[in-house]
Protein backbone atom coordinates (compact mmCIF):
# COMPACT_ATOMS: atom_id res chain seq x y z
CA UNK A 1 0.00 0.00 0.00
CA UNK A 2 2.71 2.18 -0.65
CA UNK A 3 1.92 5.23 -2.70
CA UNK A 4 4.30 6.24 -5.34
CA UNK A 5 4.84 9.58 -3.73
CA UNK A 6 5.38 10.08 -0.28
CA UNK A 7 2.34 13.07 0.13
CA UNK A 8 -0.26 10.51 -0.89
CA UNK A 9 0.31 9.35 2.72
CA UNK A 10 -2.10 11.55 3.42
CA UNK A 11 -4.52 11.17 0.98
CA UNK A 12 -4.76 7.48 2.05
CA UNK A 13 -4.95 8.67 5.51
CA UNK A 14 -7.86 11.10 4.51
CA UNK A 15 -9.65 7.89 2.71
CA UNK A 16 -9.67 5.73 6.12
CA UNK A 17 -10.65 8.91 7.63
CA UNK A 18 -13.98 8.87 5.58
CA UNK A 19 -15.70 5.10 6.64
CA UNK A 20 -14.38 6.32 10.58
CA UNK A 21 -16.63 9.23 10.37
CA UNK A 22 -19.17 7.14 8.79
CA UNK A 23 -18.72 4.29 11.32
CA UNK A 24 -18.76 6.95 14.19
CA UNK A 25 -22.23 8.24 13.13
CA UNK A 26 -23.52 4.67 12.74
CA UNK A 27 -22.52 3.81 16.24
CA UNK A 28 -23.63 6.94 17.84
CA UNK A 29 -26.25 8.47 15.53
CA UNK A 30 -26.88 11.32 18.45
CA UNK A 31 -23.85 12.42 17.26
CA UNK A 32 -25.16 13.40 13.41
CA UNK A 33 -26.01 16.79 13.55
CA UNK A 34 -22.34 17.28 14.60
CA UNK A 35 -20.60 14.84 12.10
CA UNK A 36 -22.36 15.22 9.04
CA UNK A 37 -20.71 18.47 8.00
CA UNK A 38 -17.31 16.32 8.15
CA UNK A 39 -18.44 13.59 6.14
CA UNK A 40 -19.38 15.89 3.48
CA UNK A 41 -16.02 17.64 3.78
CA UNK A 42 -14.29 14.21 3.63
CA UNK A 43 -16.86 13.18 0.80
CA UNK A 44 -15.98 16.36 -1.28
CA UNK A 45 -12.20 15.38 -0.43
CA UNK A 46 -12.52 12.19 -1.97
CA UNK A 47 -13.89 13.67 -5.30
CA UNK A 48 -10.99 15.57 -5.46
CA UNK A 49 -8.50 12.30 -4.40
CA UNK A 50 -10.36 10.60 -7.46
CA UNK A 51 -9.50 13.48 -9.69
CA UNK A 52 -6.13 13.52 -8.41
CA UNK A 53 -5.71 10.03 -8.95
CA UNK A 54 -7.61 9.74 -12.18
CA UNK A 55 -4.70 11.70 -13.46
CA UNK A 56 -1.82 10.67 -11.94
CA UNK A 57 -2.11 7.03 -9.97
CA UNK A 58 -1.93 7.09 -6.43
CA UNK A 59 0.51 3.57 -6.40
CA UNK A 60 2.67 1.95 -8.78
CA UNK A 61 0.22 -1.43 -9.07
CA UNK A 62 -2.22 -1.32 -11.55
CA UNK A 63 -4.54 -3.71 -9.10
CA UNK A 64 -3.96 -0.99 -6.20
CA UNK A 65 -5.18 1.63 -8.12
CA UNK A 66 -8.10 -0.14 -9.45
CA UNK A 67 -9.03 -1.18 -5.76
CA UNK A 68 -8.59 2.53 -4.57
CA UNK A 69 -10.67 3.82 -7.50
CA UNK A 70 -13.36 1.91 -6.78
CA UNK A 71 -12.96 2.11 -2.77
CA UNK A 72 -13.45 6.04 -3.19
CA UNK A 73 -15.97 5.50 -5.80
CA UNK A 74 -18.04 5.12 -2.59
CA UNK A 75 -18.14 8.30 -0.48
CA UNK A 76 -17.16 10.32 -3.42
CA UNK A 77 -20.76 9.06 -4.97
CA UNK A 78 -20.09 7.87 -8.01
CA UNK A 79 -17.75 5.22 -9.78
CA UNK A 80 -14.20 7.64 -10.53
CA UNK A 81 -13.56 6.06 -14.56
CA UNK A 82 -16.21 8.21 -15.03
CA UNK A 83 -13.99 11.17 -15.00
CA UNK A 84 -11.95 9.75 -17.98
CA UNK A 85 -14.66 10.60 -20.82
CA UNK A 86 -16.15 13.69 -18.71
CA UNK A 87 -12.81 15.22 -18.02
CA UNK A 88 -10.11 14.01 -19.58
CA UNK A 89 -11.36 13.23 -22.91
CA UNK A 90 -13.75 16.10 -23.10
CA UNK A 91 -12.90 19.37 -20.51
CA UNK A 92 -9.49 19.41 -21.01
CA UNK A 93 -9.67 19.12 -24.47
CA UNK A 94 -11.72 22.22 -25.06
CA UNK A 95 -11.78 23.95 -21.73
CA UNK A 96 -15.00 25.81 -21.51
CA UNK A 97 -15.37 26.39 -25.33
CA UNK A 98 -17.70 24.86 -28.13
CA UNK A 99 -17.95 21.13 -27.44
CA UNK A 100 -16.99 21.32 -23.98
CA UNK A 101 -19.91 19.04 -21.91
CA UNK A 102 -19.31 20.95 -18.65
CA UNK A 103 -19.49 24.69 -20.48
CA UNK A 104 -20.32 27.54 -17.98
CA UNK A 105 -21.97 29.17 -20.89
CA UNK A 106 -24.81 26.90 -22.24
CA UNK A 107 -28.07 28.52 -21.62
CA UNK A 108 -26.56 31.88 -20.44
CA UNK A 109 -23.18 33.68 -19.99
CA UNK A 110 -24.80 35.26 -16.56
CA UNK A 111 -23.09 34.56 -13.58
CA UNK A 112 -25.12 34.54 -10.94
CA UNK A 113 -26.43 32.49 -7.39
CA UNK A 114 -29.39 30.53 -9.69
CA UNK A 115 -27.18 29.87 -12.66
CA UNK A 116 -24.35 28.59 -10.12
CA UNK A 117 -26.83 26.86 -7.84
CA UNK A 118 -28.51 25.30 -11.48
CA UNK A 119 -25.38 24.85 -12.94
CA UNK A 120 -24.10 21.10 -11.74
CA UNK A 121 -27.74 19.50 -12.58
CA UNK A 122 -27.10 20.78 -16.14
CA UNK A 123 -23.49 19.82 -16.17
CA UNK A 124 -24.39 16.13 -14.93
CA UNK A 125 -26.93 15.81 -17.91
CA UNK A 126 -24.99 16.44 -20.64
CA UNK A 127 -21.91 14.60 -18.85
CA UNK A 128 -24.09 12.08 -19.01
CA UNK A 129 -24.00 11.25 -22.67
CA UNK A 130 -20.32 11.09 -22.90
CA UNK A 131 -20.94 8.76 -19.69
CA UNK A 132 -22.96 6.19 -21.72
CA UNK A 133 -20.88 6.44 -24.99
CA UNK A 134 -18.03 5.37 -23.03
CA UNK A 135 -19.46 2.67 -20.76
CA UNK A 136 -20.98 1.75 -24.43
CA UNK A 137 -17.82 1.13 -26.30
CA UNK A 138 -15.79 -0.51 -23.16
CA UNK A 139 -18.43 -3.22 -23.41
CA UNK A 140 -18.72 -3.83 -26.85
CA UNK A 141 -14.65 -4.18 -26.76
CA UNK A 142 -15.03 -6.45 -23.37
CA UNK A 143 -11.45 -6.66 -21.74
CA UNK A 144 -10.16 -5.16 -18.41
CA UNK A 145 -11.55 -1.12 -18.94
CA UNK A 146 -15.22 -2.88 -18.98
CA UNK A 147 -13.90 -5.28 -16.34
CA UNK A 148 -13.06 -1.81 -14.34
CA UNK A 149 -15.95 -0.04 -14.80
CA UNK A 150 -18.39 -3.16 -13.75
CA UNK A 151 -16.32 -3.30 -10.65
CA UNK A 152 -16.65 0.30 -9.85
CA UNK A 153 -20.72 -0.12 -10.56
CA UNK A 154 -20.34 -2.85 -8.47
CA UNK A 155 -18.46 -1.04 -5.55
CA UNK A 156 -20.41 2.24 -5.69
CA UNK A 157 -23.94 0.55 -5.49
CA UNK A 158 -23.46 -2.26 -3.43
CA UNK A 159 -21.22 -0.39 -0.92
CA UNK A 160 -23.94 1.47 -0.21
CA UNK A 161 -26.85 -0.79 -0.79
CA UNK A 162 -24.96 -2.97 2.07
CA UNK A 163 -24.67 0.43 4.40
CA UNK A 164 -28.22 1.21 4.12
CA UNK A 165 -29.14 -2.21 4.96
CA UNK A 166 -26.85 -2.28 7.96
CA UNK A 167 -28.10 0.82 9.16
CA UNK A 168 -31.63 -0.63 9.12
CA UNK A 169 -30.30 -3.27 10.82
CA UNK A 170 -28.45 -1.30 13.60
CA UNK A 171 -31.61 1.21 13.87
CA UNK A 172 -34.85 0.20 12.33
CA UNK A 173 -36.28 0.95 9.23
CA UNK A 174 -36.91 5.07 9.60
CA UNK A 175 -33.63 5.96 11.96
CA UNK A 176 -31.66 3.53 9.60
CA UNK A 177 -32.64 5.84 6.53
CA UNK A 178 -31.85 8.69 8.45
CA UNK A 179 -28.19 7.29 9.63
CA UNK A 180 -27.25 6.07 6.14
CA UNK A 181 -28.76 9.69 4.57
CA UNK A 182 -26.93 12.12 6.83
CA UNK A 183 -23.47 10.04 7.09
CA UNK A 184 -23.41 9.16 3.34
CA UNK A 185 -26.10 9.72 0.99
CA UNK A 186 -26.08 13.48 1.60
CA UNK A 187 -22.31 13.70 1.44
CA UNK A 188 -21.89 11.89 -1.70
CA UNK A 189 -24.60 13.98 -3.21
CA UNK A 190 -22.88 17.64 -1.80
CA UNK A 191 -19.58 16.24 -3.52
CA UNK A 192 -20.88 15.67 -6.51
CA UNK A 193 -22.41 18.58 -6.94
CA UNK A 194 -19.80 21.20 -4.89
CA UNK A 195 -16.61 19.40 -7.68
CA UNK A 196 -18.75 20.49 -10.82
CA UNK A 197 -19.32 24.15 -8.77
CA UNK A 198 -15.77 24.27 -8.93
CA UNK A 199 -15.76 23.51 -12.04
CA UNK A 200 -18.09 26.40 -12.79
CA UNK A 201 -16.36 29.13 -10.69
CA UNK A 202 -12.86 28.02 -12.03
CA UNK A 203 -14.23 28.87 -15.53
CA UNK A 204 -16.94 31.08 -15.70
CA UNK A 205 -16.27 34.34 -17.22
CA UNK A 206 -12.54 33.12 -17.84
CA UNK A 207 -11.22 33.49 -21.69
CA UNK A 208 -11.26 29.55 -23.20
CA UNK A 209 -9.81 31.13 -26.40
CA UNK A 210 -6.30 32.11 -23.87
CA UNK A 211 -3.61 30.30 -23.63
CA UNK A 212 -3.43 32.23 -20.20
CA UNK A 213 -6.79 33.61 -18.84
CA UNK A 214 -8.53 29.82 -19.18
CA UNK A 215 -9.39 29.19 -15.70
CA UNK A 216 -9.94 30.98 -12.50
CA UNK A 217 -6.85 29.74 -9.49
CA UNK A 218 -7.94 30.40 -5.74
CA UNK A 219 -4.21 30.31 -3.68
CA UNK A 220 -5.56 30.04 -0.11
CA UNK A 221 -3.39 27.65 1.92
CA UNK A 222 -5.69 26.81 4.01
CA UNK A 223 -8.30 25.53 1.24
CA UNK A 224 -5.21 23.99 -0.91
CA UNK A 225 -4.31 21.87 1.93
CA UNK A 226 -7.73 20.87 2.48
CA UNK A 227 -8.28 19.73 -1.16
CA UNK A 228 -4.89 18.86 -1.88
CA UNK A 229 -4.06 22.02 -4.41
CA UNK A 230 -7.55 21.71 -6.23
CA UNK A 231 -7.67 25.80 -6.42
CA UNK A 232 -4.99 25.63 -8.62
CA UNK A 233 -6.72 24.91 -11.48
CA UNK A 234 -4.58 27.10 -13.98
CA UNK A 235 -1.39 25.15 -13.42
CA UNK A 236 -3.70 22.11 -13.76
CA UNK A 237 -5.09 22.61 -16.59
CA UNK A 238 -1.08 23.60 -18.11
CA UNK A 239 0.13 20.51 -17.03
CA UNK A 240 -2.63 17.76 -16.38
CA UNK A 241 -0.21 15.16 -15.83
CA UNK A 242 1.44 16.96 -12.90
CA UNK A 243 1.09 15.34 -9.25
CA UNK A 244 -1.19 17.82 -6.62
CA UNK A 245 2.19 18.53 -5.14
CA UNK A 246 3.73 20.59 -8.29
CA UNK A 247 1.06 22.57 -9.07
CA UNK A 248 2.23 25.20 -6.42
CA UNK A 249 5.39 25.74 -8.19
CA UNK A 250 3.02 25.58 -11.07
CA UNK A 251 1.08 28.27 -10.49
CA UNK A 252 3.66 30.42 -9.38
CA UNK A 253 5.41 30.11 -12.64
CA UNK A 254 2.23 30.88 -14.88
CA UNK A 255 0.71 33.37 -12.60
CA UNK A 256 2.18 36.70 -13.89
CA UNK A 257 0.90 35.74 -17.29
CA UNK A 258 -2.45 35.43 -16.00
CA UNK A 259 -5.13 37.98 -15.69
CA UNK A 260 -4.94 39.49 -12.05
CA UNK A 261 -8.57 39.10 -11.45
CA UNK A 262 -8.25 35.07 -12.32
CA UNK A 263 -6.20 34.81 -9.23
CA UNK A 264 -8.06 34.65 -6.44
CA UNK A 265 -7.25 33.78 -2.74
CA UNK A 266 -10.24 33.12 -0.81
CA UNK A 267 -12.96 31.09 -2.51
CA UNK A 268 -15.44 32.57 0.56
CA UNK A 269 -14.89 36.39 -0.11
CA UNK A 270 -15.12 35.58 -3.89
CA UNK A 271 -18.59 34.19 -3.47
CA UNK A 272 -19.76 36.63 -1.07
CA UNK A 273 -18.62 39.14 -3.46
CA UNK A 274 -20.15 37.61 -6.41
CA UNK A 275 -23.20 36.52 -4.83
CA UNK A 276 -24.26 38.63 -2.18
CA UNK A 277 -22.63 42.02 -2.98
CA UNK A 278 -22.56 42.32 -6.36
CA UNK A 279 -26.57 42.48 -6.72
CA UNK A 280 -26.32 45.44 -5.00
CA UNK A 281 -23.04 46.77 -6.64
CA UNK A 282 -23.11 45.45 -10.00
CA UNK A 283 -19.35 46.87 -10.77
CA UNK A 284 -18.16 43.87 -8.23
CA UNK A 285 -18.69 41.23 -10.18
CA UNK A 286 -16.94 38.88 -12.79
CA UNK A 287 -16.81 40.43 -16.40
CA UNK A 288 -16.44 37.98 -19.10
CA UNK A 289 -12.39 37.93 -19.81
CA UNK A 290 -11.76 38.27 -23.84
CA UNK A 291 -14.59 38.17 -26.97
CA UNK A 292 -16.55 35.56 -24.66
CA UNK A 293 -16.85 31.57 -25.22
CA UNK A 294 -19.71 32.11 -28.41
CA UNK A 295 -16.74 34.55 -29.78
CA UNK A 296 -13.91 32.83 -30.91
CA UNK A 297 -11.29 35.43 -31.57
CA UNK A 298 -10.49 36.06 -35.01
CA UNK A 299 -6.58 35.61 -35.70
CA UNK A 300 -4.58 38.62 -35.54
CA UNK A 301 -7.51 41.14 -34.99
CA UNK A 302 -6.20 42.83 -32.39
CA UNK A 303 -9.39 42.75 -29.82
CA UNK A 304 -8.62 44.22 -27.24
CA UNK A 305 -8.94 42.04 -23.65
CA UNK A 306 -12.14 43.38 -21.05
CA UNK A 307 -10.49 42.70 -17.48
CA UNK A 308 -13.50 42.67 -14.55
CA UNK A 309 -13.29 42.77 -10.64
Amino acid sequence: MKPRNSADYRTILWVLLTPAVVAVQYARPELIPYLCWVSCYFALACGVIAHNHNHCGTFASRGMNQAFGAWISIFYGYPTFAWIPTHNNNHHKFTNAPGDATITWRHTNRHNFFVALTYPFVSSYYQSALINDFVGNAKEKGGKLYSQIRSQYLAWGGGHVLAFALAVWLHGAAEGLYVWGMSMGLPAFFALWTIMLFNYEQHVHADPFSESDHSRSFTSKLLNFLLFNNGYHAAHHERAGAHWTELPAIHAELAPKIAPVLNQRSVWWYWFRQYALAPLVPSLGTVQIGAGPMHPPVEGSGAPVEQGA
